[in-house]
């Protein structure tokens, strides 16, 4: 057990909350109109893969299922950077079984520029460290990493992506992530459940999937679906 982009997000808003992703996801209720920009979300991004032209995507899923097969998406990736490929989507990573998938690689002169891309009009501060915790994978996994963009949703629906550079920001929060991957790591893997006061980190910068469990609400219902409803960490 391991720390994905989202798990390493998650668990710095809460690291109860990735406790509960780890060994209680049966209790996650996503709101449908959080569902919505989620799905929006993924639907951007696939647009976004072709914003260069030609590209090769990496997804691979474990058959009869739309769960990743991440040891398939590692030897994809790495037989497309041997072959040069100019532009690959959801390129996998791991290091010591950390573990990312980057939106774009674009290979440049001296390796590759990395793209990130967000349905949203601006850069927010959890995108870079979003960005920043996939340049903390490639640096470890020796990927010559050039610059790093945050790519938003533009005003131009024609052309609706706008790559902003976000490279020293991104590049900064090295440190920050290796002083608290490994600390995330342990404590997901803890027996018991993590205990955290409801506070602001319940609603920022994401409301918490978990918040009605966390402040007593309709905990009884949700514990009895825990066991049908269990949904697999993406």
């Amino acid at each position: 057990m391991a720390i994905t982009k989202t798990d390493f997000m998650r668990g710095m808003q809460c690291p109860k909350m990735l406790w509960l992703d780890k060994h209680r996801p049966g209790l996650k209720v996503i709101p449908p109109e959080i569902q919505a920009k989620l799905d929006a979300g993924n639907e951007f991004g696939d647009q976004a893969m072709a914003m260069f032209g030609p590209y090769e995507e990496m997804t691979v899923y474990r058959p009869g299922t739309r769960i990743p097969d991440k040891a398939a998406m590692l030897q994809r990736t790495q037989e497309h950077l041997e072959a040069g490929t100019e532009v690959i989507c959801e390129a996998a990573f791991s290091n010591y079984n950390n573990y990312c998938a980057v939106d774009i690689l674009r290979k440049t002169e001296t390796g590759y520029d990395m793209y990130e891309v967000k349905n949203a009009p601006e850069v927010y501060e959890q995108f870079v460290k979003d960005a920043g915790f996939q340049y903390y994978i490639l640096k470890r996994c020796k990927m010559p990493i050039g610059r790093v963009y945050i790519v938003i949703h533009g005003e131009d629906e024609a052309n609706p992506f706008v790559p902003v550079d976000v490279t020293r920001e991104a590049k900064g929060f090295y440190k920050w992530i290796n002083d608290n991957i490994w600390d995330l790591n342990r404590k997901q893997k803890e027996r018991e459940e993590l205990q955290v006061e409801p506070g602001e980190q319940c609603t920022t910068p994401y409301p918490c999937w978990y918040y009605g469990y966390c402040h007593g609400e309709a905990a009884q219902n949700a514990s009895a679906d825990e066991s049908a409803t269990g949904e697999e960490q993406h």
